[in-house]
């Protein structure tokens, strides 16, 4: 993926470079966020690890989980060892099915104030399937009953949370992104700072007060985040694409766009630090 430090068009973008409303250049374009349904999906897709909860009894499963791919059929799979204190719980719940509660952790891959983007809990049953590929794995699939997600909001004191619809969730795909996700944005932080202090441009005075630092966040298919730190806060903003993307492929070019939009903008941005 290729982040010139000096972008300039090959054709007419048709965007409005002038803008100074500290949205970007996608806004009111579509949605300039995943749904929660779509983030709970992403980080179920992503997540290397997740604690479960029973009733007196609480694990963590490193690289024992996995999720659909897509809409349609279960939305998540343990395979803990045969002979773990999690399966025979299972095993042995008296109505065929153990009531559990699961946490995971959406962790930031660029080394950031507060690396936690958002926390998935999930409460539901667990129950072994019919097919046991595995003689020293069980095989447990995941009915949910609730989702809720908490992601970081605008500032470290403005949390959000939001109850999932399980429908929606069924109906969700994880983001198109997500599995290059941690090496595009560590790719944009180490190889294009100069890149990243650019897209400050897209956005508006205010928002840049203070600031000393900045990092690329979040990447998905509807925009880019920033973090954006002060020397006791920090805030995050999106840059939204113009359209939502729908290959990994398509994220080099979608970030040269804004970066010709920035490079239309006035010089500004942190005056100190990195």
């Amino acid at each position: 993926m290729a982040f010139p430090e000096d972008v300039r068009p090959h054709t007419d973008t048709g965007l409005d470079t002038g803008t100074d409303t500290g949205t970007g250049p996608g806004a009111g374009a579509g949605p300039a966020a995943p749904t929660p349904a779509e983030r709970v999906r992403t980080i179920l897709a992503t997540a290397g690890s997740l604690t479960l909860e029973t009733d007196g009894f609480r694990c963590d499963l490193v690289g024992l989980h996995t999720a659909a791919p897509g809409p349609g059929g279960p939305l998540l799979r343990l395979r803990p060892p045969a002979d773990s204190a999690l399966a025979a719980r299972v095993v042995c719940a008296p109505t065929g099915d153990l009531p559990v509660r699961l946490h995971l952790t959406d962790i930031a891959p660029v080394e950031v104030r507060d690396r936690v983007r958002a926390r998935v809990m999930l409460t539901g049953w667990l129950a072994p399937e019919r097919a046991q590929p595995e003689a020293d794995r069980l095989v447990l699939g995941f009915d949910p009953a609730e989702a809720l997600v908490v992601t970081a909001g605008a500032g470290t004191e403005d949390p959000g949370a939001a109850v999932v619809d399980l429908d929606e969730l069924a109906a969700a795909a994880p983001d198109p992104l997500a599995v290059q996700e941690s090496a595009m944005l560590l790719h944009l932080a180490d190889s294009h700072r100069n890149a990243v202090d650019a897209l400050t441009r897209l956005l508006s005075p205010s928002a840049l007060h203070g600031v000393v630092r900045v990092h690329p966040l979040a990447l998905d298919r509807h925009g880019l985040t920033l973090r954006l730190e002060h020397p006791r806060i920090h805030h995050d903003t999106r840059l939204p694409f113009a359209t939502p993307l729908t290959d990994p492929a398509e994220a080099g070019p979608a970030i040269q766009t804004l970066l010709y939009a920035a490079h239309h903008c006035p010089r500004r941005g942190p005056r100190r630090g990195r």
